[in-house]
């Protein structure tokens, strides 16, 4: 093989190993572990939560290991944390596009209307492998009343970790662990509030 054909084969290698670290590894952020739902404890009342088609197609690219980064749709795989939250603390829960439309908020019947702000971070320490060993979540919610009075803020985080021995073909571990949390705290912050009883 000629000098030239090195270089021109090296250079090749080098193109792809680069493209390659460059792609973004998909996963998905969410959990299917809920929080317990009580029927004996369930507050009386209809809320809503808001997310409209835009969040859900909204795409997120975060650091993973080795240089690499990870893409997911925040709002779309933790919407059944959030609902599922809001389930542990109330009878009825429904989606809303948004507040903006307050005759279809009063339609709903809801009497409150949770609308969540999605905040994620991601990274690993390994330089070999891209999985994020570590995934942190926070939920912020301002609540509302049907008009669309502000009533109080609600506000749950979440740290998942885990170690490359348990992938195992899993690799949004973390995040999964991180959304567990943050699901358990969201309900727990929104059960121990006053305001929103």
């Amino acid at each position: 093989m000629s000098l030239v054909s090195r270089i021109l084969h090296a250079a090749t290698a080098f193109a792809v190993v680069a493209v390659l670290a460059g792609c973004a590894h998909p996963i998905n952020v969410g959990t299917d572990t809920s929080p317990p739902r009580v029927e004996a404890n369930l507050i009386q009342k209809k809320v809503a939560y808001t997310m409209t088609d835009a969040q859900r197609a909204l795409q997120a690219v975060t650091p993973g290991g080795g240089g690499d980064r990870i893409s997911y749709y925040p709002y779309r795989d933790l919407e059944k944390s959030i609902r599922d939250a809001l389930r542990a603390v109330y009878q009825d829960v429904v989606v809303l596009k948004s507040t903006a439309d307050v005759g279809a908020v009063q339609a709903s019947g809801a009497s409150l209307v949770f609308t969540p702000e999605i905040k994620t971070d991601s990274g690993s320490p390994s330089p070999f492998t891209w999985p994020p060993t570590y995934f942190t979540t926070e939920v912020s919610c301002v609540v509302t009343d049907p008009s669309g009075a502000e009533i109080t803020r609600v506000k749950a985080s979440g740290r998942g970790e885990a170690e490359f021995s348990e992938f195992k073909g899993e690799f949004g571990l973390s995040a999964k662990r991180a959304a567990t949390k943050v699901a358990t705290e969201l309900s727990s912050e929104i059960a121990k509030n006053e305001k929103l009883r």
